[in-house]
């Protein structure tokens, strides 16, 4: 058997390299049940359990399906598995979902009870920032207290007006690939502001904003366009960025821009929650 040692390693390796798994741990055991309370297991997204063990068949399939389901929705919930004189002496049947409780029936001899907390572990949000201004800076230090990673992209001049960040990329050169929700922001303030739109938009991203007023984003966006950036693209692009909070200073128009990145973020959530 696996060591907690191995497992905690497990999390904390995948934990920094941003990889998402779900954790499940025993809390609660009646009667005779191969794992005890305190046993983890580490589960991927297709439902491999790469480290740990939280025992055998009676409870497998029914904590790997609440596994899959936590990372889809990044939803953390509580699987009891109980014999089925147990399930119908408390009026729950196999599946049932109740106050937070999944449901699932123990056909193994040992006929034993464990309830099994399962919790999705996922990479931060990021908050991907092109340019410098005032608006840029004052958004990267709103981001990061409210939980974001924060990632920088400007020129290596420019890179000095950022204290912490999480990651820093010289130029507009943004990776493809993403292994979480990802909000992009232009703040260029007129340097730069066709290379780190092209940019942003050639990513997948759940937000794409530019700092800058109406007119101002209609006209790049026709330059964009003739460039050969396709419609849909172009659609995608939230100009000006923030709510309309009547912002005027760079603090403000920061807040403006987080609050808005943060109704996105939960508004995705609520659409991927489960139906009551």
């Amino acid at each position: 058997m696996r060591r907690a040692s191995d497992v905690l390693g497990t999390i904390s390796t995948r934990t920094a390299a941003g990889e998402p798994f779900a954790l499940a741990t025993v809390v609660r055991t009646v009667a005779a049940t191969a794992a005890k309370a305190g046993a983890k297991a580490v589960i991927l997204a297709d439902g491999t359990i790469t480290e740990g063990w939280i025992g055998g068949g009676c409870a497998r399939a029914a904590v790997l399906k609440a596994a899959r389901d936590a990372l889809a929705d990044g939803r953390s919930r509580l699987v009891s598995v109980q014999p089925p004189d147990a399930l119908d002496e408390h009026g729950h049947t196999a599946g049932e979902e109740r106050e937070g409780v999944r449901f699932a029936s123990n056909m193994c001899p040992s006929q034993g009870t464990m309830d099994i907390f399962v919790e999705p572990v996922l990479p931060r949000p990021q908050v991907v920032i092109c340019g410098s201004s005032p608006v840029a800076v004052a958004l990267a230090d709103l981001a990061r207290q409210v939980g974001f990673a924060v990632t920088v992209c400007a020129p290596a001049a420019e890179q000095t007006a950022f204290a912490d960040v999480d990651a820093r990329i010289e130029g507009y050169a943004l990776p493809v690939e993403r292994t979480g929700a990802r909000y992009v922001v232009v703040s260029t303030q007129g340097r730069g502001d066709e290379a780190a739109l092209l940019a942003a938009l050639a990513v997948d991203a759940d937000y794409v904003a530019f700092v800058g007023s109406r007119r101002k984003a209609e006209t790049l966006k026709r330059t964009l366009a003739a460039r050969g950036v396709a419609a849909e693209q172009l659609s995608r692009l939230k100009a000006p960025a923030g709510l309309d909070l009547g912002a005027i200073t760079p603090d403000e128009i920061a807040v403006s821009i987080l609050a808005e990145i943060i109704r996105v973020r939960r508004g995705n959530e609520a659409r991927n929650a489960p139906a009551a």
